[in-house]
């Protein structure tokens, strides 16, 4: 009896290098189960709906929701790699040491892509409030193409080369079967905190600061001078109230992707052989996937089209001819 309990404590009770399974009980297993099964279905679908909409509709053809595509597209990946993290609920890892890196350098590789578009949107929105004169010129879908290109690019190149060791030999960390980690030596951890981290959330935090003192000035000159200056005058030397209303918006979206990516990377300083330090960084993990089906949430009380695209493809209308061309906004 006593050897049938210890083996159903063992990831793989036929070999000696097995892992143990960490003690949880039925119902807890069950109830979180069903709860991470729950927010990875709602992550894909509603980031899938993003991406549909913004594809399809040609309305919504702008260098900001390209952005936003992007965005979208990171969240989905993270979407689909959360059931990959639900079947580590019971402390095992049974796929292999190669699934394994990979899960893991995708994760990296998002990851370095969401905080990159986060630092594409902040300029975007500090070119569109605070030269709104060139915007139209300087940010181009062209060119917001490119730089998303780049920016995804340089996160597969860089991510690749930080775990290039556990790429080379898989599992090669792994202190037991059934384990799925990686490891970063110091420097790379370092430099790794300052280029997805420290540096993109300063240049943000930066941004939308000055976006946010010259939206103030701008709404406190339109509201002064609304009755003296005509309607043209009036957007002619400052941003229009619709890339106010986006700037608000985005800078949501912002607030909510850097509370949620804060304690990710903070459970980098403790020691995460402690017990608080397995919660700390299980907690800042799955608050990061978590931040991926906000998005969506955000877009859908924040932008009327959202709704109305997803309205148009539950209904199947977007397989009408000439569904692309259909008004959304």
């Amino acid at each position: 009896m006593m050897e049938t309990l210890e083996e159903s404590e063992l990831c793989f009770p036929q070999l000696n290098s097995s892992c143990r399974k960490p003690k949880r009980s039925l119902t807890e297993a069950v109830l979180l189960f069903s709860l991470l099964s729950f927010i990875a279905l709602f992550t894909v679908t509603l980031n899938l709906l993003v991406i549909i909409s913004i594809s399809h509709f040609k309305q919504l053809h702008t260098p900001t929701n390209f952005l936003l595509l992007s965005l979208a597209v990171s969240d989905f990946i993270v979407g689909l790699l959360m059931f990959f993290q639900i079947m580590r609920i019971d402390g095992c890892w049974f796929l292999g040491d190669l699934m394994c890196v990979i899960n893991i350098v995708l994760s990296f590789i998002i990851t370095s892509s969401s905080v990159g578009t986060m630092v594409l949107i902040s300029v975007d929105r500090y070119v569109a409030i605070c030269d709104p004169l060139l915007y139209s010129t300087k940010v181009t879908v062209r060119r917001v193409r490119i730089c998303v290109c780049l920016c995804w690019g340089c996160s597969v190149l860089y991510d690749s080369l930080i775990l290039k060791d556990n790429l080379k030999q898989p599992g090669r960390y792994h202190s037991c079967s059934g384990e799925c980690v990686i490891a970063l030596n110091y420097i790379a951890g370092v430099v790794d905190l300052i280029l997805t981290f420290i540096g993109p959330v300063t240049v943000i935090i930066t941004l939308y600061v000055r976006v946010f003192v010259v939206a103030v000035s701008q709404a406190r000159a339109m509201r002064s001078h609304i009755a003296a200056v005509t309607r043209q005058g009036s957007v002619k030397g400052t941003a229009n109230k619709s890339e106010l209303k986006a700037a608000r918006t985005l800078g949501v979206v912002v607030v909510v992707f850097l509370s949620c990516l804060g304690p990710y990377f903070s459970s980098s300083f403790v020691d995460q052989d402690s017990l608080f330090g397995i919660a700390t960084v299980a907690l800042g993990a799955w608050l990061f996937y978590f931040n991926s089906c906000l998005n969506p949430v955000i877009y859908a009380f924040c932008y009327p089209w959202f709704l109305r695209s997803i309205k148009l493809i539950i209904t199947f209308k977007i397989f009408l001819p000439d569904s692309c061309d259909a008004s959304v906004l």
